[in-house]
């Protein structure tokens, strides 16, 4: 699989990043009715997508991307539709039509706190759908 490719060759992580990818393609993996879809786009972006099998009103419930434009300094952006998730201490940057051309909520992965808030965001939005 193209996703398992993308983590195993990840060598260079020295601020944990792949760490907390890891972390949320589990927690993603774990979630009923969810499927998982890839996209690399290398110098970008590597995108790992949560879809929800049977919902109809988005074809994603969360988008995990790897930003990829300093391969030695990546860090995670993970995106939400606007509502999908309630952001109760304001930690996403509210994004006008940048999540597949619609509103968003986007919030950067890069300490243990935000990982657990982003993993809550992930949950609420996965039964949002």
């Amino acid at each position: 699989m193209e996703l398992d490719k993308f983590i195993s060759e990840w060598t260079d992580d020295h601020a944990g990043v792949k760490e907390v990818f890891v972390e949320f393609k589990q927690l993603l993996e774990s979630l009923d009715n969810t499927e998982i879809e890839f996209h690399a786009r290398p110098g970008v972006t590597y995108s790992m997508r949560g879809v929800k099998k049977g919902q109809d009103k988005w074809p994603l419930f969360t988008m995990v991307d790897v930003i990829d434009d300093d391969p030695s300094n990546r860090w995670l952006s993970v995106c939400f539709f606007g509502d999908c998730i309630n952001d109760p201490d304001e930690l996403g940057d509210f994004v006008p039509g940048g999540l597949l051309g619609q509103d968003g909520h986007c919030f950067d992965a890069d300490d243990a706190e935000s990982k657990e808030y982003i993993a809550a965001r992930i949950k609420e939005a996965h039964s949002n759908q």
